[in-house]
């Protein structure tokens, strides 16, 4: 059944949420709800999550932004789904609804945001928005996301050199972020839990003054840029080497 047969019918959901129960009650309330919804797998972890998504072919993915794993594990995940476009449209679930949280939630690919204080129908509802290529959140939410678009504050103000600002350590992981790699992804390659390289990122995005992923790769790459250009002009002011050498007189 392909997903634009889907839009006039039932909706197909998957379901990741931090507990095999709370996945259930997701599960159990979109049953009872009135519009047309079936849930075709759940997951509590990010490897169950990508195993079930490559199988169920869901319409409408929902997430809730603290997995089994870790608090905002969810984040990561929604990334990696909006990376490969033929995946389905994610909700994420949020625990409050905070500015950094709902913001963060738009900026890693999701399409809606609900909160846990709302109904179980309006989650109904807030699926087959999405599925239907809607934005799904409140005005408040909506203007804390303006807000984050608007100009930003002088303190804020991107460095355009990092140079002596970050440790050795952070300068390997901005590299990473610049390649495009998850928390994950870097986790494995510097043998770091994803709790510490989240840690580094929030350390990393205070020293140069970004607040997001896309922020910082654009950084790393206009510092790179910016050094190349530099090692250019250097060479151009380096004085020629002659290609002949003084001969010394030799005495008979």
């Amino acid at each position: 059944m392909s997903k634009s047969a889907g839009r006039a019918g039932t909706v197909r959901v998957f379901i990741a949420d931090g507990s095999r129960m709370s996945c259930q009650l997701i599960a159990a309330a979109l049953r009872r709800g009135r519009y047309r919804t079936k849930v075709v797998g759940y997951a509590t972890e990010a490897a169950g999550i990508r195993e079930g998504l490559d199988k169920s072919e869901a319409d409408v993915a929902v997430i809730g932004a603290r997995l089994e794993e870790e608090a905002l594990a969810g984040f990561d995940v929604t990334r990696e789904i909006s990376a490969s476009h033929s995946k389905p449209n994610v909700v994420i679930i949020l625990d409050s609804s905070k500015p950094t949280m709902v913001v963060e939630a738009f900026r890693a690919g999701a399409s809606g945001v609900f909160s846990r204080d709302q109904s179980s129908e309006l989650l109904c509802k807030c699926i087959h928005a999405v599925h239907q290529g809607q934005v799904w959140a409140s005005s408040k939410e909506l203007h804390f996301v303006l807000d984050a678009l608007g100009p930003a504050l002088p303190a804020k103000a991107i460095c355009p050199r990092g140079s002596g600002l970050l440790t050795k350590r952070e300068e390997g992981v901005v590299q990473l972020v610049a390649e495009g790699l998850t928390n994950r992804d870097i986790s494995q390659q510097l043998n770091l839990s994803v709790h510490t390289v989240r840690n580094y990122l929030f350390r990393i995005f205070n020293k140069v003054g970004t607040s997001s992923r896309l922020e910082l790769a654009l950084y790393a790459i206009d510092r790179r840029d910016g050094d190349l250009q530099q090692n250019s002009l250097a060479a151009m002011d380096e004085p020629p080497i002659s290609a002949s050498r003084p001969m010394s007189s030799a005495r008979a």
